[in-house]
């Protein structure tokens, strides 16, 4: 039976119901960049090792979406995604760029390394995509606002992948701390891992080699510097590489941080002092990323922020500390002292933070309604600019000052060198 009940029935249900003429804005109809009545999401997908696998099987769950093409640099990757999304050898393909010339397809979603997020970004909304973007937005400061210039001038939806937004949970526990429950803010503290999980049993000191058939390494490679192929820099333990992302710093801090910052009432800005030390790396092979560090952030306001990296599991995730009580949330915990806190209910006067249920269905709905997402690019790019400056300070081994407005380092030469990742070869961000 088909159970697809679409806006155009849900409409004239309505219209029916109350007896009023069925006036449709444009958007339903498929204008303004909208999905026409009737239709279905056409989503494609760009990179799906990991969590682009994730993401491919919630995006299939959902009846509004028709999944039309997949794109990954490891064939291996491809024909995997391909049976779970029943589709042939025609809808598959290793070059993204080939993915964004369809016009069959409505939205893309990202789940590539770093190091290629803002070059798919903003060629994506160039070509009038709507997008799911892995956290971070981007792999610098400048690369992401570089998307969220492509997606306001293009008009896209965007969706960051920090799902924690569509958490209840972490919602209840930042509306908590937003309203005074806990009295004055005082620090929030985030741990992160310590001691980077390699996957595929690597340690970072392998041979180079040649890379296996089924992978097209220079399209892995992108726009990142040139270097050898090991089978330990690529899919999961990019991570731990500098030239395409600063560890845990990034992998676990985009989504922490973004909590605190959501809890802080500090989405629209970004600390001005930061400040990294106990930074420690790796002395062999090419996992170079800290793999222990202590971030300091100050913001203007004075609010602060300690990240800090432990090995102890228990401590992962974000604790609000305030004059009158703590808070700490991670996924489906939620502890506060007092336990009394627990009991809060919000008052109609409260501030009441955007509630989504489910991270990918609110994109969509957002892809179909051209309406707000949990984890727009703006928003997105905050969240991301904390791990960055973090990763900056760890990088030059020295404090740094940051103005938040302009989104330089003022005259720090050395930093603002930083600011973006440079592009190999002929790669480019779009406009």
């Amino acid at each position: 039976m088909n159970t697809t009940f679409t806006r155009r029935r849900l409409l004239t249900a309505a219209a029916a119901t109350f007896g009023a003429p069925l006036i449709l804005p444009g958007r339903v109809l498929g204008l303004d960049g909208a999905v026409a009545p009737n239709s279905k999401v056409r989503l494609a997908c760009i990179g799906v090792g990991g969590m682009g696998t994730g993401n491919l099987k919630s995006f299939l769950n959902d009846g509004r979406v028709q999944v039309v093409g997949i794109c990954d640099v490891d064939s291996k990757h491809r024909e995997a995604a391909a049976a779970l999304a029943k589709l042939g050898a025609g809808d598959l393909t290793g070059d993204y760029r080939a993915i964004l010339a369809r016009k069959d397809v409505d939205a893309v979603m990202n789940a590539t390394p770093d190091h290629w997020h803002a070059v798919i970004a903003t060629a994506a909304a160039a070509a009038g995509k709507d997008l799911y973007s892995e956290k971070p937005l981007g792999a610098g400061i400048a690369d992401g606002r570089a998307i969220c210039r492509a997606v306001e001038a293009h008009k896209r939806v965007l969706q960051c992948g920090t799902w924690r937004r569509s958490g209840m949970k972490t919602r209840m526990a930042c509306e908590w701390v937003r309203n005074g429950y806990i009295g004055d803010l005082k620090v929030i503290e985030v741990a992160v891992p310590g001691s980077f999980r390699v996957s595929g049993g690597f340690d970072g000191t392998e041979p180079n080699g040649t890379p296996p058939p089924e992978i097209d390494y220079n399209m892995w490679l992108g726009p990142a510097p040139d270097a050898p192929y090991s089978p330990a820099r690529m899919h999961y333990n990019f991570r731990w590489i500098t030239d395409y992302a600063p560890g845990y710093i990034t992998d676990w801090g985009a989504h922490f941080l973004d909590v605190a910052q959501w809890g802080a009432g500090m989405d629209d800005t970004s600390p001005t002092e930061i400040s990294a030390t106990g930074v420690v790396r790796r002395t062999k092979g090419i996992y170079n990323a800290p793999e222990s560090f202590r971030i300091e952030y100050q913001y203007a306001n004075g609010t602060r922020f300690v990240m800090v990296s432990s090995e102890d599991t228990k401590a992962w995730g974000i604790r609000f500390v305030g004059t009158k009580g703590t808070i700490f949330t991670e996924n489906d915990r939620l502890e506060t002292d007092p336990v009394s806190l627990r009991a809060v209910r919000l008052k109609d006067s409260d501030v009441h933070l955007f509630e989504s249920k489910n991270h990918h269905t609110n994109f969509i709905d957002a892809v179909i309604s051209r309406g707000q997402t949990a984890a727009p690019a703006p928003v997105a790019q905050r969240a991301a600019t904390l791990c960055h400056l973090g990763a900056v300070s760890a990088a030059l081994g020295r404090p740094v000052k940051y103005d938040p407005a302009a989104e330089t380092f003022g005259s720090d030469a050395e930093a603002n060198a930083l600011l973006a990742r440079p592009l190999r070869g002929d790669w480019k961000l779009s406009v």
